[in-house]
């Protein structure tokens, strides 16, 4: 049996990506391809934390978010319930709202990257993207969104914070760029106009 597709969006908060995950599932089941949504942090246990610690109802250090964000990871990829690794394996198509990219990304504000690389190893060596798709937004526009789109403000979403942890995204593609597939894309303008974006970097794998 083929292998199924491992595809993630990342991006900012307030990127769009979010929003995109429903309709490219969309797309790819129009095709024939089995095919799942899933996100981070998950709906388990030690994703139910990271969501009480994000709005405020539980404090952590930042070097435990990130320590916990790789256990969840794991968890996710290897459960008996909805591991994302038997899925791949069973020929499921993945489309992911957030992976490893994102720790990389906004836990480097307050570490070394290296460090977070290295606690996302296991994860990395388990399933790596066969895609990441980067939506590129300036950082206004993605604070704009947050705003009219969120009752309650989570602790990553800070205009200075934002701006850093795009630049960070931007240093791990380039540091992992010959191990990583990444496509990044404009994400301004309409969904529609995105979402055609997203799919003419997604469909050569689907060839």
């Amino acid at each position: 049996m083929e292998k199924g597709k491992f595809i993630v969006l990342e991006g900012i908060d307030g990127s769009g990506k979010t929003s995109q995950i429903g309709p490219l599932v969309k797309r790819l089941e129009g095709l024939g391809i089995p095919c799942r949504a899933d996100r981070e942090p998950t709906g388990g246990p030690v994703g139910s934390l990271i969501r009480q610690i994000f709005t405020g109802r539980v404090s952590a250090d930042n070097r435990v978010i990130a320590a916990l964000y790789a256990a969840d990871r794991i968890d996710h990829l290897v459960n008996e319930v909805d591991g994302l690794c038997a899925a791949v394996d069973k020929g499921i198509t993945v489309v992911s709202d957030r992976y490893y990219f994102s720790s990389y990304a906004y836990h480097s504000v307050d570490m070394d990257m290296e460090w977070v690389i290295q606690a996302n190893s296991v994860s990395a060596g388990l399933l790596r993207p066969t895609l990441t798709v980067f939506l590129d937004v300036p950082v206004e526009t993605a604070l704009d969104r947050i705003h009219k789109n969120r009752f309650v403000e989570e602790i990553f979403d800070q205009e200075d914070r934002l701006r850093r942890t795009r630049e960070l995204y931007f240093q791990a593609f380039e540091r992992l760029r010959d191990v990583e597939n990444v496509a990044v894309v404009d994400g301004s303008g309409t969904p529609d106009q995105v979402s055609e974006r997203i799919w003419a970097a997604v469909s050569p794998y689907f060839m």
